[in-house]
């Protein structure tokens, strides 16, 4: 039987739009990486926590005092966050986005278990079966091994992958009782501490003078779109099964790999294709397990 109610259609067009959203924030992120990844992670959060003191003061967001619970939540999963942002543009600097993009993708393995878990979320055979798809298609999209940076960028890429199922897990605790704007609002606060921190320990901010014009633009680019990506992913996970929109957010990984073929000219051979086509056949998998029932 064929069911979708209101509250459905929103969060599912919430995800997507994180998704769309998500998948340029790649492409812009990876045209600005041609210095240090740590700083420009830096400078890209410094937009992305502007653009949300903006949000939060155009929709009127009431400052709310929040429990301990909550707060912890919502600092922890800013931690992660910063973690997995340093791991994701580190391995964007070592490869290309058709081939670090998929890995990172496979957190929704992880968020699947971890839903199972602590949401009780039920472990279907359409996600076994989605699971499957996507291991195998990243797999195949990994490709040969990269000699020149000894694979260095698939060991970001897979931390990545950790931390963002942790931080996706974790913020779903955090925001059930407060406002998306003000959650977002919050962990960006936390990003940014935290990644100062670790550019001002590694002194990575003597790189600076590096930084061209050109790629300042792109760093304001993949803030905003970030922004907006947090924005409507944090809506979607209010309203939704993270089991849902998790897998939906995950699309961005179809769009980072289409955009990146159009406009950086990164190829794909057959093997890669076909394991592309396996990971957007194991997210349509987990998305009509969710609104079939």
């Amino acid at each position: 039987m064929y069911i979708i109610n209101s509250g459905d259609i929103m969060y599912i067009f919430y995800a997507l739009l994180a998704a769309l959203t998500s998948g340029i924030t790649t492409l812009f992120a990876k045209k600005s990486l041609n210095t240090n990844s740590n700083l420009v992670t830096f400078l890209r959060t410094i937009i992305i926590f502007l653009f949300t003191i903006v949000v939060v003061f155009l929709f009127k967001v009431e400052f709310v005092k929040l429990d301990f619970k909550t707060l912890l939540f919502l600092i922890l999963s800013g931690i992660f966050t910063a973690l997995l942002w340093i791991c994701y543009f580190k391995a964007l600097s070592l490869s290309s986005v058709n081939k670090v993009t998929p890995v990172d993708k496979t957190s929704i393995v992880l968020t699947l278990i971890l839903s199972s878990i602590f949401f009780k979320e039920r472990i279907t055979l359409y996600k076994i079966v989605s699971i499957v798809f996507m291991l195998f298609g990243t797999y195949l999209m990994v490709g040969k091994s990269d000699k020149e940076n000894n694979n260095k960028w698939l060991f970001y890429a897979i931390l990545t992958s950790i931390f963002n199922s942790i931080a996706t897990i974790i913020a779903k605790f955090g925001i059930k009782n407060v406002d998306a704007s003000y959650a977002t609002f919050i962990r960006v606060l936390v990003v940014l501490v935290c990644i100062f921190l670790y550019i001002f320990i590694r002194k990575d901010y003597k790189d600076i003078k590096n930084i061209k014009k050109k790629d300042y633009l792109y760093i304001s680019l993949s803030g905003i779109s970030t922004s907006l990506s947090w924005l409507f992913y944090f809506m979607a996970l209010k309203l939704g099964d993270a089991s849902l929109v998790f897998p939906i957010e995950k699309l961005s990984a179809g769009f980072a790999i289409v955009f990146s073929s159009i406009f950086l000219k990164e190829k794909m051979d057959r093997k890669m294709k076909i394991g592309f086509v396996l990971i957007l056949i194991s997210v349509a998998i987990l998305i009509v397990n969710n609104i079939y029932i």
